[in-house]
């Protein structure tokens, strides 16, 4: 199903949900991104969310959030974290990308469902020894690197601004948070090839559309960069 950017409501999820029926799989299972990475990082609000966990709860079904960029929507929306965890059955959470760790994902759920997810990764061979230098990072990024997100925003927002002005370029979806997604007359990639000659690195999601990540790498000076190439482009 499509939503306005990947935003689903109650009203399109209702007729997915199969009845009883052998000819059918059972729906069991609703999930939710926040942010929505194809739809230019995109926010779910909590007000959004409700009706939905509402709906699930009715019809007996789990709710999970894929949250790899939870944090960026929290600090768009002022939305409380512990909040999510009234309507969600579970929640996955990046700790790379905005957060900046090396590498690692959590994921939150009650006692029964983290100890049936342990199993779940042991039987796939998952699992890792002396972990706890990534547990470490983990901490660290939760700690120092929430609120900076608002950088990476302001940096996006940035970006789109110029490129607004830039005439290779046929539209710009609203930027929320740390994602621009944009249109361009001539094949993406030939425009990722320029701007890959140039140090930077971006990538083509299709035809004609790129996708700019800002994150904790991604330094003011490197930004006013970016603005000057496109200037020039």
């Amino acid at each position: 199903m499509n939503g306005a950017r990947g935003i689903l409501t109650p009203e399109m999820i209702e007729p997915e949900i199969n009845a009883e029926n052998i000819h059918f799989p059972n729906t069991s299972l609703v999930v939710l991104e926040n942010t929505v990475n194809k739809g230019g990082g995109k926010c779910y609000t909590l007000e959004q969310i409700v009706p939905i966990a509402q709906l699930c709860k009715d019809r007996g079904l789990k709710l999970h959030l894929d949250g790899a960029r939870i944090f960026n929507a929290l600090m768009h929306t002022g939305d409380k974290a512990a909040d999510y965890g009234k309507y969600f059955d579970g929640i996955s959470v990046c700790l790379s990308k905005g957060l900046g760790t090396p590498v690692g994902s959590v994921l939150l759920g009650s006692k029964d469902t983290i100890k049936y997810a342990r199993r779940l990764r042991k039987v796939f061979g998952g699992g890792m020894r002396q972990a706890g230098f990534l547990a470490a990072a983990g901490i660290y990024a939760l700690d120092h690197h929430v609120q900076r997100l608002k950088i990476d925003h302001s940096h996006a927002h940035i970006l789109a601004d110029e490129l607004a002005h830039c005439s290779w370029v046929t539209d710009i979806i609203p930027v929320e948070t740390n994602i621009v997604l944009f249109d361009t007359v001539e094949p993406a990639d030939e425009i990722v090839n320029k701007l890959l000659e140039k140090g930077i690195k971006v990538s083509s999601t299709d035809k004609n559309r790129i996708r700019f990540v800002t994150h904790l790498d991604i330094h003011p000076e490197q930004v006013e960069y970016t603005v000057g190439i496109l200037k020039g482009m």
